[in-house]
């Protein structure tokens, strides 16, 4: 009886997949949080924007989303500005615990919001919201870019008849600094229906209405997470691609959901081991 009842739930995951069933129910049950989240992103991207006055701008804007991991977060902001892209803003946004003391760079801007909110896509879109460039790229505080990341972006993104997004390789280190393996997924649409292999840490994509973080409050036992769900909403409408090189060095830790990605990838995933293809402090408002 058990698996007669199971059998629509199995067909259902087979035809949709389970992260597009999962992120459906959790739109149902999480929305009351995502109107109030909606609300305080509004009032704290007015109130920010008026301390920051002109919005920072450049060909790239890179968001750092940071919560009380200071000595990470500076580590994170030198691999973000020692780019060899110089035309970038980085724009830090602390999700109200207050920012450590960062380098005196004119790239740099920092502001901190009025309280916690526990919502990583709620912290990255105040710093979306905030700066105005051609395209955004994102980075946790945890974790570092090859200083050629956004010119291999770039190189994918520029060119006439380009994808509106390309996503990188990921070196995943464990925290003695060891590599793991790297993650390296070729897009596929349906694929990432059944697979949590899309990170925006590995993510560039071209500014348009569709680039934005969900609002629910997700926590670590909500799944998918909102990276998978701003890059399968963008794909919808924009062209997104793959690049087999190795870009990111991304922090696998206990409480990273990204530690059950080998559960969800399984054999032939495309994570391997080794290379893969290959004020002071900023401003702060």
């Amino acid at each position: 009886m058990r698996r007669i009842a199971r059998a629509p739930w199995e067909l259902l995951k087979r035809v949709f997949g389970w992260l597009v069933l999962f992120e459906a129910s959790n739109k149902v049950r999480l929305f009351p949080s995502a109107v109030r989240l909606r609300r305080f992103e509004d009032a704290e991207t007015t109130r920010l924007a008026a301390l920051l006055g002109r919005p920072p701008a450049a060909l790239v804007a890179t968001v750092i989303a940071t919560h009380r991991r200071p000595e990470a977060l500076r580590a994170a902001v030198r691999s973000a500005l020692e780019q060899t892209v110089a035309d970038q803003v980085v724009i830090v946004v602390d999700d109200g615990a207050g920012l450590p003391g960062l380098p005196a760079d004119p790239r740099l801007f920092a502001v901190s919001l009025a309280r916690n909110t526990a919502t990583a896509g709620v912290v990255r879109n105040v710093g979306i919201r905030l700066t105005r460039s051609r395209y955004v790229a994102f980075l946790d505080d945890d974790n570092l870019w090859e200083p050629d990341h956004l010119e291999q972006a770039l190189a994918v993104l520029e060119p006439p008849s380009a994808p509106d997004a390309v996503y990188t390789a990921l070196r995943r280190m464990l925290p003695d600094g060891t590599e793991k393996d790297v993650l390296s997924v070729p897009f596929d649409r349906r694929r990432a229906a059944h697979e949590a292999f899309l990170d925006t840490n590995a993510f560039v994509a071209r500014r348009t209405r569709s680039l934005y973080f969900s609002r629910l409050r997700r926590t670590p036992e909500v799944l998918p997470r909102e990276d998978w769900e701003l890059v399968r909403r963008y794909s919808r409408h924009h062209e997104v691609r793959h690049l087999p090189r190795a870009t990111v060095r991304y922090l696998v830790n206990p409480g990273s959901f990204y530690t059950a990605w080998d559960q969800g990838l399984g054999p032939g995933s495309g994570a391997q081991r080794g290379g893969a293809g290959q004020g002071p402090g900023g401003r702060s408002a």
